[in-house]
């Protein structure tokens, strides 16, 4: 595995939580989605190499399939899959499945958290990112849930924390 001095990891909403909801072909995403793409873009030239994606729906999505772009420019970065468990998808939608599965066959690295869904199998997944990078990017703005606890336990780890504006 990388080195954590030299990974990023990500956070931010499910499209439930973003203002276009599953509409990515409003401009806020795409607005949003550049702005994704200019933080790891900055991460790389600042020397990155390796980036944990949780695998949820929307901002993570968003993030892994940045990463996984931008390797035509920075062909030495990997992605890493921080998967909750093995069930993660399901009671997604067909396409949501087939996206997060083909996301998960680009990744260079795939780690399961714990083999069965419980209720804290998603906090557990934040923490290991967290615990294993060194910077968080974040699409928060003070709404409760998973986000807002991995940004907080990030900062209680010392985690260097960019902020990207949802709009």
């Amino acid at each position: 595995m990388p080195a954590k001095q030299m990974t990023v990891c990500f956070s931010g909403y499910r499209p439930e939580k973003l203002p276009w909801g599953y509409d990515e072909d409003d401009p806020r995403c795409a607005a949003l989605k550049e702005r994704l793409r200019q933080a790891v873009t900055d991460a790389c030239e600042q020397g990155y190499r390796h980036f944990i994606c949780g695998m949820a729906r929307g901002v993570d999505t968003y993030c892994g399939e940045i990463t996984l772009a931008l390797r035509a420019q920075y062909p030495e970065i990997t992605l890493e899959a921080a998967i909750p468990c093995p069930s993660q998808p399901e009671g997604w939608t067909p396409e949501q499945q087939a996206r997060w599965q083909a996301l998960v066959e680009r990744c260079d690295y795939e780690t399961v958290v714990q083999d069965h869904y419980s209720a804290g199998c998603m906090q557990r997944r934040n923490r290991y990112m967290v615990d294993h990078a060194r910077r968080l990017i974040a699409v928060f703005d003070g709404q409760e849930g998973g986000t807002r606890r991995t940004v907080e336990y990030a900062m209680r780890r010392g985690l260097e924390i960019v902020y990207v504006d949802m709009e």
